[in-house]
């Protein structure tokens, strides 16, 4: 027996030696900034003259317009591009998984080519297609719908539009992936009794393939749910925040207090901490709903 327990105390500590590099990294570049950044939230000031002010960052969230504004913008954008996004991908997945289907190899590429694609030229090819002259404007003027160009990007309820488009484009092969790795752990024999018993493709769909991928769509959403306020890239190369704040999001509102407007990194850590409490929170409630054990 003891020579048993040296063996496993060695594998404990060879394993441990192999974890303890990435560990400390983590905690030196993630969990350290994560408790820094938390302090820093509870003191305001310039960058060079912070005073510890307790909640009155926090407090300052809900007088804030901008704050609010931004926060408004986020969920249009989550509750319209989210469930879109995860619906594509379940069906595009649903096709490139078809048996049947020829040249499955180029299929799967091109529906996965947007999100290999960078973020800036992603975003900077969809502000050139809703430019004033360009592609949409060019189309619509030559088949009669307009009359005139449309300053798309200039108008709030458009301008959320093309973001919502944008990163649905961006994003659903993303997403796609972990479906079809999903499905393809589907055994068929399951399908195949099921058709056996007189079960059409629809439902077979909402009786078995929905369930069975239960988990994958749970962390699909909240993966999307996590990026979507977190979303800047995409806003800050298409709009800018604009027009006004129509399309402002929180991320955008924590660059501009830390380096556009006057530095004020205290309320900034405040703003990004109230992201990861809307996070938490909407984690929490998707796990609640999707997961029943």
């Amino acid at each position: 027996m003891t020579g048993k327990r040296t063996l496993e105390m060695k594998y404990k500590s060879a394993g441990w030696r192999f974890v303890m590099p990435a560990a400390i990294l983590i905690f030196a570049l993630c969990f350290y900034p994560m408790v820094q950044a938390f302090f820093l939230s509870l003191q305001s000031g310039l960058a060079n003259n912070l005073h510890f002010t307790g909640l009155r960052n926090y407090i300052r969230l809900f007088q804030d317009d901008q704050f609010i504004a931004s926060v408004k913008n986020v969920f249009i954008y989550l509750v319209f591009q989210v469930p879109v996004m995860l619906f594509l991908a379940l069906v595009l997945a649903s096709i490139l998984n078809d048996k049947k289907l020829k040249y499955k190899g180029i299929f799967r590429t091109m529906v996965f080519l947007p999100c290999a694609t960078a973020l800036v030229s992603s975003a900077l090819i969809f502000k050139s297609l809703f430019s004033l002259d360009g592609l949409a404007n060019t189309w619509l003027l030559g088949l009669g719908i307009l009359s005139e160009p449309k300053n798309w990007l200039q108008d709030p309820v458009w301008a959320k539009i093309i973001i919502i488009f944008t990163i649905t484009w961006r994003w659903t092969g993303y997403n796609t992936v972990f479906f079809l790795a999903g499905l393809q752990n589907i055994d068929t024999s399951v399908y195949e009794a099921a058709r056996i018993d007189g079960a059409s493709p629809m439902q077979s769909f909402f009786k078995i393939t929905l369930p069975l991928l239960k988990p994958v769509i749970l962390l699909t959403a909240i993966m999307s749910t996590n990026g979507t306020l977190q979303l800047f890239d995409e806003v800050q190369n298409i709009t800018g925040g604009g027009p006004g704040n129509a399309t402002l999001t929180i991320s955008q509102y924590i660059y501009k207090l830390s380096f556009v407007l006057n530095p004020q990194f205290g309320y900034a850590a405040a703003v990004s901490y109230a992201i990861l409490i809307m996070v938490a929170i909407l984690a929490f409630i998707q796990i609640k709903v999707g997961d029943k054990q």
